[in-house]
């Protein structure tokens, strides 16, 4: 394993985790939205990853295999008044967990951050190498 590999394997994490920083952004956008005109709320999405086998050997980093829908069913409100409410009277919002993507969220962006910093360090070790030869 080269220590250029370090880079792509942070690299693929830092990518991956930007994706699901996105979900997570879309869900929460999401979160108290009703049915729309075709009767079906907007599903929470999830990011599902995989292992990405690198060239070097022994290292793999991680991509997004698919974004896959929730299919918990959505949160039912009894509020005859209002506009997108059924024939009994319940509104069907959204089953996004602003809980569930908060924490999602801390979680990608704490990943994030630390695969920056693996590159930070990898950067400064290749650096201070180059220079012991000076």
């Amino acid at each position: 394993m080269s220590m250029l590999d370090i880079f792509q394997v942070s690299g693929s994490a830092i990518s991956a985790q930007s994706q699901r920083l996105n979900t997570v952004a879309s869900n929460l956008a999401n979160a108290d939205t009703v049915a729309g005109p075709d009767g079906q709320a907007y599903r929470a999405r999830q990011v599902v990853f995989q292992t990405l086998p690198m060239a070097g050997a022994g290292s793999a980093g991680v991509q997004v295999s698919t974004v896959r829908e929730d299919s918990s069913p959505g949160r039912r409100v009894h509020d005859p008044g209002h506009p997108q409410a059924d024939g009994e009277g319940y509104v069907t919002y959204s089953n996004v967990n602003s809980v569930e993507e908060m924490v999602n969220m801390i979680s990608a962006s704490r990943s994030y951050q630390n695969n920056v910093e693996v590159m930070n360090t990898a950067k400064s070790l290749l650096l201070k190498t180059l220079q012991m030869g000076q």
